[in-house]
């Protein structure tokens, strides 16, 4: 029993001590992303799409995202489309191998067509993402990224409480 005790700790250590992860000076990425919309009051409605970003890491565990994403669908029998152009900090936890999760919080625009949500002009309008997800790496420079965020807009001064998924690949340029 007591050389089982000692077992413990030193699987811990051995877990703890893994190899940390190079730091990329850029992530560039690229996927598919679905949209869950919901607006307080009315049905859920979806749209497909796609999603990029350019992030530059400061360090191991911060930088900076640039994110683009676009949806198209269909609302109420009307072709709608929504992009939304965000940008703000990424925090990154660079402990494993081959798994790098993140946290971020992003602050920009959410540009809703002509029907979008009853519109009946296209319209910019406030957006705010926050979220995270996971980088699986599969080579020393490529990864495949999954992702979930909360996104809150704002059209006719009501709050829309909004999901998006999104999976894809990443490619990692230079080293800090």
């Amino acid at each position: 029993m007591k050389r089982l005790i000692w077992v413990v700790p030193a699987i811990l250590l051995l877990c703890c001590s893994a190899k940390a992860q190079e730091t990329p000076w850029l992530e560039l990425s690229g996927g598919y992303s679905y949209f869950q919309g919901n607006v307080a009051g009315s049905p859920t409605f979806h749209m497909n799409g796609g999603t990029g970003s350019i992030r530059e890491n400061m360090n191991n565990w911060f930088g900076g995202s640039f994110d683009f994403s676009a949806w198209g669908g269909t609302l109420n029998g009307t072709n709608i489309t929504a992009q939304t152009y965000e940008f703000g900090p990424v925090f990154s936890y660079r402990r494993f191998d081959r798994i790098t999760p993140f946290a971020n919080l992003e602050f920009g625009a959410v540009h809703g067509s002509e029907g979008y949500l009853g519109t009946t002009n296209s319209q910019f309008q406030f957006a705010l993402n926050g979220g995270g997800g996971a980088d699986f790496r599969f080579g020393s420079r490529t990864a495949v990224r999954a992702q979930a965020d909360y996104v809150l807009t704002r059209f006719f001064d009501v709050h829309q409480n909004n999901l998006q998924y999104s999976v894809g690949l990443v490619f990692y340029i230079g080293n800090k």
